[in-house]
């Protein structure tokens, strides 16, 4: 499918003004297709020739005011429209369109607990084209009116209020002027739960096999979604701009949530079969907020290119976190921020595939490149710099210049340049100024304090690495005399980075304090180190630090110093093991245990230490067992279950996890619900721990118990697991095997996503090898066949990352070298291959392959 080139897309607006869209789907010709019929009504400007973009199964005809187009014109994707003259068209487009399996287009699922199937779409970021024929681009903006045929016990949701006339036909109201890639529809037999606030109808919904958990949590959502709703309209001026909103909770998404205007889509992961955590309630949360910020940013006012899409991610990414912790009652949302988020903005810019947050629009000259931007620099990173930019010029002016910002465009499209300029005309400071620094640069800079101490006085000088403006506060904290693993606060000071590489200065008329943390609260970009006085403190009393916040800057150090060959593998996790045990932050421990289980021990050790570092992390995880033992509820509840899911992901034998399943439940708690059993079963089955077809039996067993399609992506997880040739060769088969008449894999989306996830362990190397030079052929053909999406899957999931090695890189590089990888597969595995570089290096100073 030819990716529309940017320069494309501004002749097509300059020479056409797109009005209304008539859509008529039907949605009862079974599994595999759809009926679309499609009227635009737009304007031609000039004379002139342009396209319209469908990707059908078959068009059935083609008619422009009248007159018939010859389907057979139909070039890939582009149907081509020559001729125009001044004034008014209609164009009219009946088509059959095929369902999609992928998570793209219009998305079938069959749940397999009851046999109830549901569709809904993802046209995210050009994807409408398979659903209906569209003038494809941001800035072409239009009234969309959707009629749907459906079978007669479904349910149709919309963007807009949907009605219901003859059994089996609804009618959607139209939208206001919308782009074409927020347009939805989700239709099968929702269960529902719907309420009202503020005049306007409110939905929640979900496939009926989830519905005792939908109900179970309703509230808590409802909640969450009225006071960030309330809290929006305290912040902005321009009210809520659709007649509805509508949350569904859908299954096989692709993302995490797609912020269509009055039809939020999330994962339905979402809906929890089994405990959480808080901190993953806090997570949830912050979605709701994140996507309903975009009704705003990115639905109100859309980007005009997708060079600026940072105007949609960063600011929701940031407007959810900071909604959400002054509305709800997750208040430390920026720990988790720090913690769980930032560190893929710090990761994904020091990749040569890095980016500016907003990049020139001439380094995003096509859809195919537009899309590879949606990474961590366009929401973390994109996040961190406007947090930086409240600090800087004040939450007073920001949000004037925000609402200066939705008046000028409603309903329109903006760029950067828009954007700045109404930040300009509510400041006296130089946004422009800031924005090239800021907005326009790659890198991550990093500030390293200096502390000298003379009589009863004490200096600090941050010496600045980069070419960002920071505005920080250092906090400077004592031991307590009283208790050596306490920190107490003595002073937190702003101090202002020049842009400029160099030293900033400051003295105080006190003996140097025990500890200094740059960038204390978190409010700036930017990896900080400490001096070494300050790290001995750290490695002493890092869980006496007070504030959570500052505990996540301080971890998240710890975590860019071993990255950078700064601080040895094996020095965090002496912090960890000595530290974590008493942290009673959720996000900390979720966030701290994970890099030390995934990234320390499966890639940055050597093989020889990987057994001591997850022994280690048992015992780390037994202690913190003990320390939560009797009646956990609330937070102590999600300290046990984090731990419990760490004790399993790094147990070396079957001792103990072994018992837990077969007794139902951890002794002390928590009873083993479905999600700690599946990931018990598939340590059992990486580690080989049994006769296999015992293994075999307590899979199939798990899935007849379990027979959803949580449990059936558990199964392909623990089958592909096995520690068997037949195991590994059926897996590889149905991730990459397409069948002898060229049809493409069976594998949906999740269930590829669970079989690589399966796949690949560091304890059956010798039995994986052959698969290594293997992958990069068949990555290349399944990108090739499937899509964006399954290659993006290809290059994560599916990536031999555990093999630690030259010859892995050796490979990716010669594959990388070929030209052959599709764009999605091609940054995955620039990426891939970075993280392997740098696994390498560290691995080398460890002095151990």
């Amino acid at each position: 499918m030819p990716a529309l080139q940017r320069d494309e897309a501004q002749t097509r607006a300059q020479l056409i003004d797109v009005h209304h869209y008539d859509i008529a789907l039907d949605l009862t010709r079974g599994a595999d297709r759809f009926g679309s019929h499609t009227v635009i009504q737009f304007t031609a400007r000039t004379a002139g020739d342009t396209f319209v973009e469908l990707k059908p199964a078959e068009l059935h005809s083609a008619t422009l005011d009248g007159r018939p187009l010859d389907p057979a014109a139909l070039d890939d994707n582009r149907l081509p429209l020559t001729g125009l003259t001044p004034g008014a068209h209609e164009l009219r487009l009946d088509a059959t369109m095929c369902y999609s399996r992928t998570g793209e287009g219009m998305h079938r699922f069959t749940d397999p607990a009851d046999g109830e199937s549901y569709v809904y779409t993802q046209l995210f970021l050009d994807d409408v084209q398979r659903v209906f024929g569209a003038f494809d681009q941001p800035d072409l903006k239009a009234v969309f009116a959707l009629t749907v045929t459906a079978p007669t016990d479904w349910t149709v949701l919309g963007n807009g209020i949907a009605t219901q006339g003859d059994p089996g036909h609804w009618t959607l109201a139209p939208t206001p002027l919308i782009s074409t890639y927020l347009v939805a529809v989700a239709a099968g037999r929702w269960h529902s739960v719907r309420t009202e606030h503020a005049g306007l109808p409110f939905g929640i919904h979900c496939r009926r096999s989830l519905a005792p958990h939908l109900d179970a949590d309703a509230e808590e959502i409802l909640d969450l979604t009225r006071r960030c709703f309330d809290r929006f309209h305290e912040i902005f001026e321009e009210p809520y701009p659709f007649d509805s909103y509508d949350q569904a909770f859908v299954p096989e998404f692709n993302a995490g949530a797609m912020e269509n205007p009055g039809l939020v889509t999330f994962r339905d992961e979402f809906v929890f079969r089994s405990a959480v955590t808080d901190t993953e309630r806090q997570t949830r949360g912050m979605v709701i907020a994140h996507e309903m910020a975009h009704m705003w940013f990115g639905d109100l006012v859309t980007l005009q290119w997708w060079d600026d899409i940072w105007l949609n991610e960063s600011f929701a990414e940031y407007m959810g976190y900071q909604v959400l912790s002054e509305a709800t009652r997750f208040s430390d949302t920026w720990t988790d921020f720090a913690v769980a988020r930032k560190g893929w903005g710090y990761d994904a810019d020091q990749r040569p595939s890095t980016h500016p947050v907003a990049p020139d629009p001439d380094d995003v000259p096509d859809t195919a490149s537009a899309l590879l931007n949606f990474d961590g620099i366009s929401y973390a990173k994109g996040a961190s710099a406007l947090r930086q930019l409240v600090a800087w010029m004040g939450e007073k002016d920001f949000l004037a210049g925000i609402n200066d910002h939705f008046a000028r465009h409603r309903f329109g499209n903006a760029a950067l340049a828009d954007f700045l300029d109404s930040l300009g005309r509510a400041t006296d400071r130089d946004v422009h100024a800031w924005a090239a620094r800021w907005l326009r640069t790659t890198g991550v800079d990093t500030l390293t304090p200096e502390a000298a101490t003379g009589h009863d006085t004490w200096r600090i000088d941050v010496h600045h690495s980069g070419s960002r403006p920071h505005r920080i506060a250092v906090g400077a904290y004592d031991q307590d005399l009283t208790d050596p693993g306490r920190l107490v606060l003595r002073d937190r000071f702003e101090l202002d980075i020049p842009a400029e590489e160099g030293r900033t200065r400051r003295a105080f008329p006190k003996p140097a304090p025990d500890l200094l943390v740059l960038n204390d609260g978190d409010l700036t970009y930017a990896k900080v180190r400490f001096d070494p006085a300050s790290w001995q403190t750290v490695a002493r009393s890092l869980s006496g630090l007070p504030d959570p916040l500052t505990r996540a800057v301080v971890w998240n150090a710890a975590r860019d110093m071993v990255r950078d060959g700064a601080l040895a593998p094996t020095a965090y996790l002496d912090a960890a093991r000595t530290h974590l045990p008493h942290e009673t932050d959720l996000a900390i421990l979720q966030g701290v245990l994970a890099f030390a289980r995934t990234q320390i021990a499966d890639h940055y050790l050597p093989s020889a230490q990987r057994h001591t570092a997850l022994t280690t992390l048992t015992a780390l995880s037994r202690d913190i067992l003990r320390r939560t033992e009797g009646p956990a509820h609330g937070r102590e509840a999600g300290l046990r279950l984090t731990a419990v899911r760490a004790f399993i992901d790094s147990a070396t034998t079957p001792e103990g996890i072994q018992d837990w399943l077969d007794d139902g439940s951890v002794p002390g708690g928590p009873h083993l619900d479905p999600e700690l059993r599946w990931r018990i079963l598939g340590r059992l089955a990486t580690l080989g721990a049994g006769p296999l077809d015992a293994l075999r039996g307590a899979i199939d067993a798990e899935l007849a118990r379990d027979p959803g399609a949580t449990g059936r992506e558990g199964a392909a997880r623990c089958h592909a697991a096995l520690p068997d040739p037949a195991a590994k060769q059926a897996a590889w088969d149905a991730l990459f095997t397409t069948d002898e008449t060229g049809e493409k894999p069976a594998l949906s989306n999740y269930l590829f996503i669970a079989t690589a996830t399966g796949f690949w362990a560091p304890e059956q190397h010798e039995l994986l090898r052959p698969y290594v030079a293997r992958y990069f052929t068949a990555a290349r053909a399944l990108a090739a066949a499937r899509g964006p999406a399954l290659a993006a899957a290809a290059g994560r999931q599916a990536f031999p990352d555990t093999f630690v090695e030259d010859e892995t890189l050796r490979l990716g590089e010669a594959c990388l070298a070929d030209g052959q990888a599709t764009p999605a597969l091609r940054r995955k595995l620039v990426d891939q291959l970075d993280d392997l570089r740098r696994a390498l290096k560290i691995r080398a100073a460890a002095g151990t392959p």
